[in-house]
């Protein structure tokens, strides 16, 4: 690799170096580590020509890392493709390529994801007695929280109260009278 030294950053070398470090972590896209390039002080220059040589090695892949994102950040962290959309968005992938990658899941997976995320945040929380005075106010809070959850983690509103009202009928809560927009 040239040994080409701009007044800002460092060399091809350096950069390279730099990359690497950030790649043995986990995979990144083109635009984190342009991004963490320019940060360093390398030029717009060297960084295009390693990252560019980077690609062609396959060791930068967009494609790749927004399905392994997608994936991953779906099974461990439980997010909903609204929010690894946003998150892709951020990690600068292009449009089509997130698109691709969240059709990896499905909306049964995504379904089942948010009903475990319902099912352990259950075990934590208390459902009021159904023949308590203020039994429906306490199992509205009750949805709000479980729904505002799902809600931070990229899930849709309708969703979230579809599983929610699975979950609480499976736990033998009163939900004849659930209304989704009565909760909220």
């Amino acid at each position: 690799m040239q040994q080409r030294h701009d007044e800002g950053g460092g060399t091809e070398a350096q950069a390279k170096d730099a990359c690497l470090r950030l790649l043995t972590d986990r995979a990144r896209s083109r635009y984190e580590l342009e991004t963490s390039l320019a940060k360093k002080g390398f030029t717009a220059e060297i960084a295009n020509a390693v990252l560019d040589r980077l690609e062609k090695a396959k060791l930068v892949d967009d494609e790749s890392f927004a399905q392994q994102w997608v994936q991953s950040r779906h099974t461990y962290s439980g997010r909903g493709k609204r929010a690894l959309s946003m998150e892709l968005r951020n990690k600068g992938v292009s449009n089509e390529l997130a698109v691709h990658a969240l059709d990896l899941i499905d909306a049964e997976d995504e379904r089942q994801r948010a009903a475990e995320l319902v099912r352990k945040r259950f075990r934590t929380l208390q459902l009021p007695d159904p023949s308590g005075p203020d039994a429906r106010a306490e199992r509205d809070k009750v949805v709000r929280k479980l729904v505002g959850m799902l809600a931070r983690r990229g899930y849709s509103q309708g969703m979230a109260f579809a599983v929610v009202k699975e979950e609480l009928d499976r736990a033998g809560a009163d939900t004849e009278d659930f209304d989704s927009t009565d909760t909220m």
